[in-house]
């Protein structure tokens, strides 16, 4: 079946998608930068701009159980989480050393909203 939705919003979506998924994999590295919500993001994106980008993602041995996993329970494995928590924690140990006192607490509040949404989703 043909997608009906307009080339150019088409080009959108899968621009929009291939900036989330760049930045879940810059995620890896930098501790502040959750790579699971953008991997997330890019398959959302993709769904409506790419069927094969979509199966692409999907069939990908390190981001594709994500992403099912995502759509079929809204799970996150509990490594996942293990590993975004303490990259976050690090991350704002790093943030309140570096940051005038004004700003070292903003990302602290954020990635405890992360962690509390994290944690109340179920683990795979």
């Amino acid at each position: 079946m043909p997608n009906s939705t307009p080339l150019a919003l088409r080009v959108l979506w899968l621009l929009a998608g291939l900036a989330a998924l760049v930045l879940g994999i810059v995620g890896i590295f930098v501790p502040l930068l959750p790579t699971t919500p953008f991997v997330l993001l890019a398959a959302f994106c993709f769904a409506r701009a790419s069927k094969r980008c979509e199966a692409w993602l999907l069939s990908h041995k390190t981001f594709g159980p994500m992403v099912r996993n995502w759509r079929a329970r809204r799970a996150i494995p509990l490594r996942a989480k293990q590993l975004a928590w303490v990259m976050m924690t690090f991350g704002c140990a790093v943030a309140a050393w570096r940051l005038p006192l004004a700003w070292s607490w903003l990302p602290a509040a954020i990635c405890l909203c992360v962690a509390v949404w994290m944690y109340r989703l179920p683990s795979k």
